[in-house]
């Protein structure tokens, strides 16, 4: 075990040289409080440059005077007019082998943090924590440079290591600020683009090179160190777009999201940013097709590809794979022009256990929590942040803050509420911990998701935060202060199983799982929900969505149409995995790209067509938006008809009326009965077996009309003719 000097005295002024044992500590990097030594002291200066083949030091007019070296890179002199705590008061010339670096000393500038920011900082400010943590290019006493701190409270040393100082961690060894567990330091004349790295010691005394929590900018995979971030602030031009946020997220707009992996979307040509490619395609071909929003799963760093970035390190920082952080700006800017929203999906449920990374930070279970029974999960073979601790929280909470704040980003989906929610989530009995009270309950995670989702909506009131959470928790989309989670959408996981389990019947036995389509509605408005059918569903053996469905290559087109118009018409907004809306056959591999030949094909070209419709009808009716989380937007007309596996409903915004109707069987039905609350003329708006979706044609001519007769507990009634595996909608005219 190496141990690690620390100074109980100050340095002898014997012609401001320092001890022996001083002097080796610092030369073997060992030293934890440089402060103490180097720099100005009692009328000396001391500068610690190994490797350096002469060291002057400038007065503020420009004089030189030698220092002289006492030994292993230590160079000491009088320091007269140098001023302690004064950065600018001097500058250090340093003959290198070929090069003289003139800089700053870093050891004579002050204390950095404040004392109540180090308060805060303890007490779990997320603001602090994204504002004081982390390296940030500033000017301090006048000097440019970089301001460097990293919160590791039980290493017993830390240093900055990098491209400024040829990756020797002895060279700028950090300040402990106690009060917080915050190690501090200043290095001058760093620029951006430089990559670095925290060496942080351990209490045995072993070295860790880590990445920086907080870094805003990463070395692309699967290099690990951050990179310095150009501070300069990305120009906007979304202003239209921010001003109308608000109205066009609200639980009485619509919502249609394309969930996109954004490395596998389409092909690239080889450039230096894929960012500013995808810009040039997505956001057009997002909005052309009626999608309000694009999704894009997790683009902050991870490690590894084959995760899809939902194991991810630099919750700080848009992953290096696709470009720079201001070509991401760029990216975000440009769909904002296009109309077109962007939700990012984020982790904080766990982190992967990569060396660089956050696990053991400090040589302890500092992110993590100690345990494995809690600080490790079983499904993912990661590390569970442990949201008890002040400083864990603000961090997490300052990453989603940034993402809002820095990019505009429209909305968080939160992956894995679930596994957040419950302490025993994929545990066997003795396995996991009970909370305090004996349950299976996590109360840490519960009051971070609600301190999260209560910081969000007080300092971004037009965004919005999704839950991916699959269990039946009570009020994940109730207010914080109805003892509610907070969050704005749920993801309806219940739907999703349950209507993929009926499609992927038979026709035949359809009528055995009637139950199937229609039980959602029993608990279609306990949340605020989205229809997902995300890319988990095209995955790992499921097949694609195209491939769940029973019969030949044309039944299998139809029931995905029939599926698609009954989604759309369903009370939810709506998320369709990219490929969804060409039917590909095959399930989605994240090394490949979507498989846009399919489009040569009239059955696939006739689905993508469908989804475009789909969206703009959607959008454009607010009988099938307006009143999405309110009982009195949705009415059944035919629930019960299993025999024939048909289905039919009223969406109402308290206008307009939308009748929907799917027949889920191949059989063509004509003059079939279907109540409706008014009379007068509907208008058939959409029909999946449309011939330009691909399907037969057969249909209503353009609607139908009431007659003399009421049916299925309605005043009125249509006779229509329902197309084989098809879902209509009828518009009233009135």
């Amino acid at each position: 075990m190496t141990e690690v000097f620390t100074p109980h005295a100050p340095a002898a002024a014997d012609g401001g040289r320092i001890d022996a044992m001083e002097l080796t500590a610092l030369a073997c990097g060992l030293h934890d409080n440089p402060f103490a030594v180097l720099g100005p002291h009692h009328g000396w200066l001391r500068v610690f440059v190994p490797g350096a083949l002469a060291v002057d030091v400038l007065d503020q007019d420009g004089e030189r005077t030698p220092l002289r070296e006492q030994g292993q890179g230590l160079y000491i002199g009088q320091a007269a007019g140098v001023r302690p705590g004064d950065g600018a008061s001097y500058r250090l010339a340093i003959q290198w082998p070929g090069a003289e670096q003139i800089t700053a000393d870093p050891y004579a500038f002050g204390a950095l943090l404040d004392e109540a920011t180090l308060r805060r900082l303890a007490q779990g400010s997320w603001r602090d924590a994204a504002d004081a943590l982390g390296a940030c290019l500033m000017e301090v006493d006048g000097v440019a440079g970089l301001r460097c701190a990293v919160w590791a409270p039980n290493a017993r040393r830390v240093a900055v290591i990098g491209d400024f100082n040829g990756w020797d961690g002895r060279r700028h060894g950090m300040r402990l600020r106690h009060a917080a567990g915050v190690w501090e330091i200043f290095i001058p004349g760093v620029r951006p683009g430089e990559r670095y790295k925290f060496s942080i010691t351990d209490q045995a005394g072993v070295q860790i090179p880590k990445a920086d929590p907080m870094a805003r900018r990463c070395e692309e995979a699967p290099a690990t160190a951050s990179v310095v971030d150009d501070p300069a602030p990305y120009a906007w031009n979304d202003a239209a777009w921010m001003q109308e946020r608000a109205g066009r997220q609200s639980p009485a707009a619509p919502l249609s999201i394309y969930e996109v992996h954004v490395g596998s979307w389409a092909r690239l040509d080889q450039g230096p940013c894929a960012w500013d490619q995808l810009a040039d395609k997505l956001p057009a071909y997002a909005r052309a097709m009626g999608f309000t929003h694009l999704e894009l799963m997790p683009i902050m760093e991870h490690p590894f590809g084959g995760s899809w970035g939902y194991q991810p390190l630099g919750m700080f920082a848009p992953t290096a794979r696709y470009g720079p952080p201001a070509a991401f700006a760029r990216f975000v800017d440009r769909c904002h022009e296009a109309g077109v929203g962007v939700i990012l999906d984020w982790v904080p449920a766990h982190f992967p256990d990569d060396a660089h990374g956050l696990v053991r930070f400090d040589g302890t279970s500092l992110y993590e929590y100690d345990d494995p029974r809690e600080g490790y999960h079983p499904d993912w073979h990661t590390m569970v942040y442990n949201l008890g601790r002040n400083e864990v929280k603000a961090f997490m909470i300052a990453s989603a803050i940034h993402w809002l704040r820095r990019f505009h980003i429209d909305g968080l989906r939160v992956d894995a509420v679930a596994s957040m929610l419950y302490r025993d989530y994929s545990r066997q009995p003795g396995e996991w911990i009970p909370n305090r009270y004996g349950g299976r309950e996590n109360l840490e995670a519960v009051q971070f998701l609600q301190e999260l989702n209560g910081t969000v909506r007080a300092e971004f009131p037009d965004t919005i935060m999704v839950a991916e959470e699959s269990t039946a928790w009570p009020g994940v989309t109730a207010p914080v202060t109805e003892n509610g989670l907070g969050f704005h959408y749920k993801w309806n996981m219940g739907w999703m199983h349950d209507t993929l389990r009926y499609l992927e019947q038979d026709p035949i036995h359809r009528r055995h799982h009637h139950h199937d389509i229609t039980f959602s509605m029993v608990y279609a408005y306990s949340e605020r929900f989205i229809l997902p059918l995300s890319h988990d569903e095209v995955v790992h053996g499921k097949g694609s969505l195209l491939g769940k469905m029973p019969g030949d290559g044309a039944a299998r087109l139809a029931n995905l149409r029939a599926y698609l118009g009954f989604m759309w018409a369903h009370p939810g907004k709506k998320l369709l995995f990219m490929g969804g809306e060409l039917a590909q056959p095959a399930e989605w591999n994240h090394d490949g790209t979507l498989d846009w030949n399919l489009l040569d094909h009239p059955g696939h070209q006739g689905m993508q067509r469908l989804v475009a419709d789909l969206n703009r009808l959607y959008c454009r009716q607010p009988a099938l938006h307006a009143l999405d989380a309110d009982p009195a937007g949705f009415a059944w007309t035919i629930l019960d008809d299993q025999d024939n596996s048909v289905v039919a409903f009223v969406r109402s915004d308290g206008q307009g009326h939308m009748l929907a109707v799917s027949n889920f069987t191949p059989v063509t039905r004509h003059g079939y009965r279907v109540g409706v609350p008014r009379a007068g003329r509907w208008i058939e708006m959409l029909n999946t077996d449309a011939s330009h979706y691909g399907g037969s044609g057969q249909g209503n001519q353009g609607g139908a009309s009431t007659g003399d007769m009421a049916a299925h507990g309605q005043p009125q009634a249509l006779s229509l003719t329902l197309p084989p595996l098809s879902t209509l909608y009828l518009l009233h005219e009135g």
